[in-house]
């Protein structure tokens, strides 16, 4: 029997983003319609989507070699799997996410310990719990199924709830005063899938290119020509990742310059590095980074 890779792709909010990590990585995933099981232009994997919050215990279980959640969830549920790589990339950007103690705006409450004796609702409920109990502060914490920024202050005096930018929070009138945990998307692995050879190599491959990606967003190369009476002009000008590779050409006096920016200031750069007489300027996209 062929070697497999059983993988979890993330289902729901991190679904469309895992997806379109993954196809600038090397591999198309494709999920339609109410399938749980995605298909792949790769022999080698099979994939499942798998919500989230339970991904870190069919991992641990051995239904799945390998997973993609949320750091939060694997401490949430305190499962023992292998953390292979952090991934940080969520719905709407390519920073961690927090999950915040968060209160109606108008509420007197400033800091958690004015939260004694109140009602917590939350989906992270063991983390929560753990944050008010290292306070010394005794609360209620109640899990929620959903639309948590609606219950206070009706059904909850205050909630732990996950937010990249806080708008959410905002539109429903509520005002952060802690931050409970950081988080960001992690691959795991099942522990001993993981002391297979053959797993690990796909696993670590796995890890290697969506990083790549990740590097690779936002950052375009740029190459050019530079006569190199000119050449420590030109390299003042540019703001690299590593120090740019210069090449000497086949005309004389004459060397080609490549490096890789960061795809907002390229705009401010170009006409710069033409005034230091750079010439053949080309801007490219970049897929993969590899540090």
């Amino acid at each position: 029997m062929a070697n497999k890779l059983k993988l979890g792709i993330p289902k729901g909010s991190l679904q469309d983003a895992t997806i379109a990590l993954f196809e600038r990585a090397g591999w198309r995933i494709y999920a339609n319609g109410r399938s749980y099981f995605p298909s792949i232009d790769d022999a080698e994997i099979e994939c499942m989507l798998i919500r989230a919050q339970e991904m870190a215990r069919y991992v641990e279980k051995g239904v799945l070699d390998a997973g993609l959640t949320g750091i939060d969830w694997v401490v949430e549920t305190g499962l023992e799997v292998e953390s292979v790589t952090a991934l940080v990339y969520s719905k709407q950007s390519r920073q961690k996410v927090r999950w915040v103690l968060a209160v109606p705006e108008d509420s007197p409450y400033q800091k958690a310990e004015d939260l004694a004796g109140k009602t917590i609702a939350t989906e992270l409920v063991e983390v929560s719990k753990r944050y008010f109990a290292a306070k010394n502060v005794p609360v209620q914490v109640e899990f929620s199924w959903g639309a948590t920024e609606v219950k206070p202050p009706t059904l909850a005096d205050a909630i732990v709830e996950v937010t990249e930018t806080g708008s959410s929070l905002r539109a429903n009138h509520l005002r952060i005063i802690d931050t409970v945990m950081e988080s960001e998307t992690r691959l795991i692995a099942n522990k001993t899938a993981y002391t297979d050879a053959w797993k690990k190599h796909k696993i670590d491959s796995l890890a290697l290119m969506l990083n790549a990606a990740i590097s690779a967003q936002g950052q375009v190369g740029l190459m050019l020509n530079v006569e190199k009476v000119n050449l420590a002009t030109v390299l003042g000008v540019l703001p690299a990742l590593n120090s740019p590779t210069v090449s000497e050409l086949s005309t004389p006096g004459w060397v080609a310059v490549n490096t890789i920016l960061e795809e907002g200031v390229v705009r401010e750069v170009i006409p710069r590095l033409k005034a230091a007489k750079a010439t053949g300027i080309v801007e490219y996209p970049l897929n993969k980074i590899v540090l």
